[in-house]
């Protein structure tokens, strides 16, 4: 069966021929970049990275580094989503908006290159979730090959360790303002705030982990395996988080989930 899913990707991808991939460094973009280089050739590929205010520096160095030794051509354009008209205020729709800019960015690319494709890291996983950039996606005719074949994150991990992918085991990742309640306005304050917490976080060996922020509360989430760890260092952790601007310092004992803003759209009504 996942060998099937595997072929069929690599038929996706050469009836594209050419294609500019939304390149994050994670692990799905990774694994896609691989499997696109591997059937095209590296003349028909170019990865691209949004450097922006959301993305991590750390994961731009590792981007970088990917690229090379996946031998892929690679370029990182410069995007602010905080100058997105909508994107701030952090409706449930703000991936729209940074979704839609980014392949605004990537249209022009497309042509300079003559190439014929954009592609980004959509899988089967998706599709259960309230995913608002699938809709920026239809709108420019981008394509999610990954999805489009039926994979799953597990699936592509596991085929990523066979090919010695060393994303194979990442951590999960995604963008620094899905951090921030919905409702509360995103600004560089906050996503700094996020990212040195986490930071501080990883540091004493926690690899999975997201800082929720409500208001001038930290709620962190980690896996329930990695809570004593927390623990042990708890005093350590709260006086950082508090010394970049949390009153409070709190760990969710359900442990780390991905889209867990999102339990407070249930029920509601979405554009």
């Amino acid at each position: 069966m996942l060998n099937a899913k595997f072929k069929k990707l690599q038929e996706i991808l050469t009836e594209m021929k050419t294609v500019v991939i939304a390149f994050s460094g994670g692990v799905d973009s990774t694994f896609l970049l691989k499997v696109a280089v591997d059937t095209l050739g590296r003349e028909n590929v170019l990865a691209v990275t949004a450097d922006s205010e959301t993305y991590p520096f750390e994961e731009l160095e590792e981007a970088k580094k990917l690229a090379v030794q996946l031998g892929a051509r690679h370029e990182v354009i410069e995007t602010s989503e905080l100058n997105i008209p909508g994107y701030s205020e952090n409706t449930p729709n703000r991936c729209y908006f940074c979704k839609k800019s980014l392949f605004e960015h990537l249209v022009p690319i497309m042509h300079a290159h003559q190439y014929k494709n954009i592609a980004f890291g959509l899988i089967a996983d998706d599709l259960g979730e309230h995913r608002p950039g699938t809709k920026a996606a239809r709108e420019f005719n981008v394509r999610g090959p990954l999805q489009e074949a039926d994979l799953y994150k597990n699936e592509i991990r596991e085929l990523s360790q066979e090919m010695g992918i060393p994303t194979w085991d990442k951590p999960s990742f995604a963008c620094l303002s899905s951090r921030i309640a919905y409702g509360e306005k995103i600004t560089m304050e906050k996503l700094r705030k996020v990212d040195f917490s986490e930071q501080a976080i990883r540091a004493i060996g926690i690899r999975q982990v997201r800082v929720r922020t409500h208001g001038e509360m930290a709620r962190i989430e980690i896996e329930p395996s990695e809570m004593p760890k927390l623990m042990e260092h708890h005093q350590e952790i709260t006086e950082k988080l508090k010394s970049f601007g949390y009153t409070y310092v709190t760990m969710d004992l359900t442990g780390y989930k991905s889209g867990s803003m999102n339990k407070v759209l249930q029920g509601i009504e979405l554009a």
